[in-house]
């Protein structure tokens, strides 16, 4: 499996401080973020640890582009900085997606300009990265995107 950095300090802001003794609250409302923020895909399969600043996410998913889901809406809370990526892939096999950091002043446009060379395929990140995105013109730095091929 694998570890995924993501920036500490950005991301929506739904956890108690990041102390022992808040683990497992931590850990219900991190599974009921990611049951709310990805509605259409089951989670149900998932199970969610909070250690220190490091989500371990476990359980299958039913293919790549939800595993990716899962562990960019685990990985977009502020106090996060790594996710411990154990989750399987039960379906078909793909590729794996690349992922970009938002920088200050970065749009869609701007981001699909660099990995595409063209900025009007922005719309394919936008799609990419539903339903954790609800509008191509609300990202924010320091959030971690999907890219794909």
């Amino acid at each position: 499996m694998s570890l995924f950095s993501f920036l500490k300090h950005a991301g929506e802001k739904i956890l108690d401080a990041l102390t022992p003794d808040k683990a497992e609250a931590n850990s219900e409302k991190l599974t009921q973020h990611v049951k709310d923020a990805l509605t259409g895909i089951d989670t149900s399969r998932i199970q969610v640890k909070v250690e220190g600043e490091t989500v371990i996410a476990t359980g299958e998913a039913a293919s790549q582009e939800e595993k990716e889901k899962i562990l960019l809406a685990l990985g977009n809370v502020a106090g996060i900085s790594v996710v411990d990526d154990q989750i399987t892939v039960t379906g078909p096999v793909a590729k794996a997606a690349r992922f970009v950091t938002v920088e200050s002043g970065d749009t869609l446009s701007a981001i699909s300009k660099r990995a595409y060379g063209d900025p009007n395929q922005y719309q394919k990140i936008f799609e990419a990265n539903r339903p954790m995105l609800k509008d191509p013109n609300k990202i924010y730095p320091g959030q971690s995107l999907r890219i794909p091929d």
